[in-house]
């Protein structure tokens, strides 16, 4: 612990050098280091954030009522069949070294989204996309194979990036490009520095167009690596941290203390223990069927959640369950199995910490004849061991970042090793058919922050997406 809060000492020394107070200095935890900057590259659901919200723009962005509304893309319309979509980009974006951003940068972005050879987390939502065409700078032209019911949610995920940035670099080659370490955004934040697994550093981007919202309010933005639950709380309740995501079960201890503030807020995020169906012991549907129905998830949410959470064996969290997105078929009965050889798994997980969530799910299962090994591992070996192409696990505790479009789900079926290309309306029963997750419950986001932080919003579409807004409250 000494030495924790000594290197977390370190970072924000560093960060804020020369300040005997932070000003508009805003410092956020993350449990883990952000993997990439590259939106083509990354699920982790905070660099995703960043990329939409500080370093880079979208095409379009969803407003408070998850409408979709203007962001790069000002205005579109559809072809009268709904299978051709017009994007009038604004004109007047640059980069931040200067090159401006033209309609060739979201053509590029989305061809190598949809390019096998990229690996893009998401490629699966863009199957109906058979062309993209730049018309001109500020045109993008959309074409897809089939008639279109809405917005591809996509869009106001995806990032765009800098073409000029990748040329001459293979597609396959992507991970190894030097934009990866020293990004150069267009956002309303630039990149100064990034020390692995320790800080990442963005400064305002002054330049950023009053039209796409303007300048930030903060001079700085530093998202501190800490990994350790404990160390987060002394550090936020000690002034350190501005942000930081706290354990349920502090939160009445961080709300005594008159300097700081809980935030409690929806997420489209869902935790699941994701099986592996590509070898014992879960090649079999009756040992998936046999761990599902042993989990109590309400004692989970009580327990380890403290409430902050919605139990459910649904891939659906509440804000996108509805009649029509249901199962058409009846729900996998809870019943264990009969008989069948003794299931004996090793579990993976994220962390280094206590791990209450894997000790309660180890409990009950083993109440149930079923021997489970939990092994921790840091974010980096574990989404190597699970998604990386050798896929060495059994079964993993996954949170699982949602999307409106139900893009998460392919996610899930890939990860357990059954075809991801299945159209949305068949998604719910291809999951519930054949288990390839069982799914404990639907969080909600538990922040902690410092009240000297104004103008903060935190919602579905996630912590940081009023940061543009964010300013301090003594500031001059």
């Amino acid at each position: 612990m000494v030495r924790r809060t000594f290197a977390l000492a370190l970072i924000l020394l560093s960060a804020c050098a020369g300040a005997a107070r932070r000003g508009d200095t805003v410092i956020l935890a993350s449990g883990a280091d952000l993997q990439s900057p590259n939106p083509l590259l990354t699920v982790h659901p905070l660099a995703r954030q960043v990329q939409r919200y500080a370093l880079l723009v979208t095409l379009v962005r969803y407003d408070s009522a998850l409408a979709p509304a203007p962001a790069l893309a000002r205005s579109w319309a559809w072809s009268t069949d709904r299978t051709s979509l017009t994007l009038h980009l604004f004109s007047g974006l640059r980069w931040h070294d200067s090159v401006p951003t033209t309609a060739q940068d979201a053509a590029w972005t989305l061809d190598a989204a949809r390019s096998v050879e990229t690996g893009y987390p998401r490629r699966s939502d863009l199957a109906d996309l058979d062309r993209v065409r730049a018309l001109d700078d500020s045109t993008l032209r959309l074409e897809f194979a089939r008639p279109q019911s809405r917005m591809p949610d996509v869009l106001t995920d995806l990032a765009i990036l800098p073409r000029h940035c990748f040329e001459g670099i293979p597609l396959t080659r992507l991970r190894e490009a030097p934009w990866n370490q020293h990004p150069i955004g267009n956002g309303p934040f630039r990149f100064v520095r990034h020390e692995p697994n320790r800080m990442w550093v963005f400064a305002a981007n002054r330049e950023f167009p009053i039209e796409l919202g303007g300048p930030p309010r903060l001079e700085r933005f530093v998202i501190a690596v800490v990994d350790e639950p404990t160390t987060k709380l002394a550090a936020l309740t000690a002034e350190e941290l501005d942000f930081a995501g706290i354990n349920p079960a502090h939160a009445q201890f961080v709300r005594r203390d008159a300097r700081l503030a809980v935030l409690d807020y929806p997420l489209l995020l869902s935790y699941a223990i994701v099986f592996n169906l590509r070898h014992p012991p879960f090649d079999h549907r009756e040992a998936r069927r046999a761990v599902a129905a042993a989990i109590d998830r309400n004692a989970i949410v009580d327990g380890v959640l403290f409430g902050y959470g919605t139990a459910s064996s649904s891939p659906l969290p509440p804000a996108l369950a509805s009649e029509e997105r249901q199962p058409s078929g009846p729900a996998t009965p809870p019943s264990l199995p009969a008989s069948g050889p003794p299931i004996d798994f090793e579990l993976l997980t994220v962390g280094s910490g206590e791990a209450a969530l894997e000790q309660l799910l180890q409990a009950q299962l083993a109440r149930a004849g079923i021997r489970t090994r939990i092994r921790q591992l840091e974010l980096s070996t574990f989404l190597d061991r699970v998604q990386g192409p050798g896929h060495e696990f059994d079964a993993a505790v996954m949170g699982i970042s949602g999307d409106l479009a139900l893009g998460h789900l392919h996610q899930v079926l890939a990860t357990a090793g059954l075809p991801a290309g299945a159209p949305e309306d068949r998604l719910l029963d291809l999951i519930q058919d054949s288990l390839p997750a069982t799914f404990l419950y639907h969080a909600r986001g538990v922040q902690g922050m410092n009240r000297r932080v104004l103008g903060v919003r935190m919602d579905l579409r996630g912590e940081l997406v009023s940061l543009s807004e964010w300013h301090i409250a003594d500031a001059r």
